[in-house]
């Protein structure tokens, strides 16, 4: 994935409403006579006709289908406390299909159900707060025998209907007026959602293609403990969504459509953001304390001698000391440092790119001034060696790819002599010389009938005159120097590009660094200390070495080494375009936590692609680009879609404001950065809750009113008076966490940019 790409395309729609509500419908038909625009006046006028029919909509039962998602999930543990619940359902119309009867809006339109959250110990009938229901049918749920039960208030339903079953909860009447949405507020509860382009990752709901409608709690479960959470059917309570309710009603009887439960455990939850911050922080002191080295030892001395720097500056250049064993057997210590350094790693020339090698001396560098080698290329040549020799289909098309090579150039050099052989053999390398001259003299016959030919006097016996027909012999040296002649190098190319495919994809892999172990990437476990973040340049040296010595493979003669830069071109080794140039190092908790966070890299405004991104441990990710980036982004995986309210860094409970004018600079949906709701030291749980129920917090939204969240957010963006629920939807899409690591070692924490 390019850093290039949104996290989704998502589109918010107040509402979508059907032509014609669930309802009996009767169309009358009249039939009326008349000449052009004049009717006929008759004595005897056609008879009308009518017709009744019923629209039928989700009413007491809802399909298991009809629901996409919730959140939290079911079962889900975490810590939720600025989380308000919802549930995605998969028809995009069905909070709309049913029209209330008693509707005190004007120019608005609420939904006809409500996302109810409660509580383990609110519901008499759920103690536990694990969603328990009470199956009856639709006579009891309507029809209580109790007269403290308020049930909904519906008539003229079918007998088939009061017959069927259903699933109900029972609340207290001080709760259910505590909690329930008045009829403004679920205006605000409920949307449309147009999912174009869906980003299918872990963490939130998982966004599938389509249209959906969304409904919303106004409850979030700021106490610890278990949650139960009921899309009920408000349909019969019209009259009682202003928190009015019958007197002497103590229980009111709602209908359960869906259910579920989660729990919210604020102690046991994972601090994401705390784990990021202490991650970039050393950062925030010291760039380079962010470079993937060994740590300075504690006992270095505050003024080192000259050895001592010595090692202090190879340390300091990602080098670890390893032992090594010299040429006489004596037993010594090299210095060592793999592809990843904390520097841009000087040139090496001659390393990997000149001729093939079969030892890995050649890659040794000798320090004069100390006497010890530096392995590091010599030990990515044996290492690219060793790969490619484990690999048995690799070892035998490498070694094919020179045999055949080998072979062609013996042809090519045998007929450097003869111009008409050589060029018939450059033209046809693998065609066999005998056959191709008998071909040559069925199709011109040598300008003379084949009868002819062999009516001719023969070749004269005598060795001298004999001699004298026939090309004269080059030397070795000579026929080994007209293979570099453009035609028989493009022989050569031809033979081995016909095994390039299969040798290549391995190379490129190995370019990739994919088959390399980790500790050769990372030689000391000291540079990736538990819950560290490491940034790295790539030593383009370092993967020649390695190349080589996979390519190297199978070269035995000096034949093969003369065959050599064919097969270079053929499977486009030579070229260092394709290496990954940078990348970051992670080793924390929040890698299973966060297995596919988004990190985008960019240089100069120009995002980077990212070449490879691996987990060499359960947590530990690796990500390399192909450029050098200025700027790493470092965000948590929501583009799964929950709603709530977003902290500050100083822990103030805010919502982060979201553009809401399109075509605009940042775009429609996109964060304003540093600009919060409510401003200065006020919280929405300070200001925007209702009195709180019984021994809780309070944890109820007060939306509506000229002083509600829905009104005051809306005064954030003049000259708006006032909100529609698609724009408080986006409004309250949770932020999720994001990390930025600037050149100058800077970070920042800030409400991600996510177009919606």
């Amino acid at each position: 994935m390019t850093a290039t790409q949104p996290d989704l395309n998502v589109t918010f729609v107040d509402h979508m409403s059907p032509r014609a509500t669930a309802g009996t419908y009767t169309v009358t038909l009249e039939q009326r006579l008349s000449d052009g625009a004049n009717p006929i006046d008759g004595s005897d006028p056609l008879p009308s006709v009518e017709h009744d029919f019923e629209i039928r909509a989700a009413q007491f039962v809802l399909d298991g289908a009809t629901v996409q998602a919730v959140y939290p999930a079911r079962a889900a543990d975490g810590d939720f406390r600025l989380v308000l619940p919802h549930i995605t359902l998969t028809k995009e119309y069905l909070p709309w299909e049913r029209e209330p009867k008693w509707s005190r809006l004007a120019d608005k339109r609420a939904p006809w159900l409500a996302l109810l959250v409660f509580r383990a110990g609110e519901l008499p009938g759920d103690p536990e707060g694990i969603a328990l229901t009470e199956q009856l049918t639709v006579r009891e749920l309507i029809a209580a025998d109790d007269p403290t039960v308020l049930g909904p208030r519906l008539t003229d339903l079918p007998e088939t209907t009061l017959d069927g079953q259903c699933r109900s909860i029972d609340v207290p009447a001080s709760l259910f007026t505590a909690i329930l949405p008045t009829e403004e507020e679920l205006y605000y509860l409920a949307h449309v959602r147009d999912v174009a382009e869906p980003a299918l990752l872990a963490d939130g709901e998982i966004l599938e293609k389509g249209t959906f409608s969304v409904v919303t709690a106004n409850r979030f479960p700021r106490a610890a403990g278990d949650y139960a959470v009921h899309l009920v059917s408000l349909e019969g309570f019209d009259r009682h969504l202003d928190g009015s309710l019958p007197e002497g009603t103590e229980t009111v009887r709602l209908c359960a459509l869906w259910s579920w439960s989660f729990r919210n455990d604020p102690d046991a939850a994972f601090d994401a953001a705390g784990i990021l911050n202490n991650l970039v922080r050393p950062g925030e002191e010291d760039p380079e304390q962010l470079a993937l080295r060994t740590p300075r030892p504690s006992a270095a001395p505050e003024t080192p001698t000259p050895d001592e720097q010595y090692a202090l500056d190879r340390l300091h250049l990602g080098y670890v000391p390893v032992p090594h064993r010299l040429i006489t057997g004596e037993q010594s210590y090299a210095w060592y440092r793999g592809p990843f350094t904390p520097l841009t790693a000087r040139p090496a020339p001659g390393i990997g790119t000149d001729t093939p090698r079969t030892t890995a001396d050649h890659a040794l560098i000798y320090d004069q001034d100390y006497g010890v080698f530096d392995v590091s290329y010599a030990a990515a040549w044996t290492l690219g060696r060793t790969i490619a020799i484990a690999d048995p289909s690799y070892a035998t098309e490498m070694t094919r790819a020179r045999r055949e090579l080998a072979n062609t150039a013996t042809r090519l050099m045998a007929t450097a002599a003869d111009p008409t052989r050589s060029q018939v053999a450059a033209a046809e390398p693998e065609a066999r010389p005998g056959l191709t001259a008998l071909a040559r003299l069925a199709r011109d016959r040598g300008g003379r009938s084949l009868v002819d030919a062999l009516r001719a006097p023969q070749l004269p016996q005598d060795p001298a005159a004999r001699t004298a027909t026939e090309p004269p012999r080059l030397s070795r040296a000579a026929a080994r120097a007209a293979l570099a002649a453009e035609p028989r190098q493009a022989a050569l190319l031809a033979t081995a590009s016909r095994r390039a495919d299969g040798l290549s994809e391995r190379l490129d892999e190995l370019g990739e660094l994919r088959l390399v172990p980790f500790s050769y990437l990372v030689p000391d476990f000291r540079m990736l200390p538990p819950e560290s973040l490491r940034l790295f340049r790539v030593d383009p040296t370092w993967i020649d070495a390695l190349l080589a010595g996979a390519r190297d493979v199978a070269t035995s003669t000096t034949l093969d080494v003369a065959c050599d830069q064919a097969l270079r071109r053929a499977t486009g080794t030579a070229q260092r375009g394709t290496y990954p140039q940078a990348g970051l190092l992670l080793r924390s908790d929040l890698v299973p936590a966060w297995p596919q966070m988004r990190i985008a890299a960019t240089q100069d405004g120009r995002a980077l692609t990212e070449v490879r991104r691996d987990h060499p441990a359960p947590d530990m990710m690796l990500c390399l680009f192909d450029g050098v980036p200025d700027e790493v982004m470092i965000r948590e995986p929501s583009e799964g879609i929950h709603f709530g309210i977003d902290t500050t860094l100083d822990g103030r409970e805010v919502i982060g404001l979201r553009q809401l004018t399109a075509g605009t600079t940042p775009p429609l949906g996109a964060t304003l950065p540093g600009q919060y709701f409510p401003t200065g030291t006020d919280t929405v749980f300070s200001h925007y809750l209702r009195p709180a129920h019984g021994d809780g917090p309070a944890d109820v939204l007060r939306l509506r009113g000229e002083d509600g969240l829905a009104r005051q957010l809306a005064a954030a963006f003049p000259p708006l008076t006032d909100l529609h629920p698609a724009q408080f939807a986006l409004e309250l899409v949770n932020a999720p966490i994001e990390q930025r690591l600037t050149p100058a070692g800077s970070t920042r924490r800030e409400p991600t940019d996510r177009s919606a």
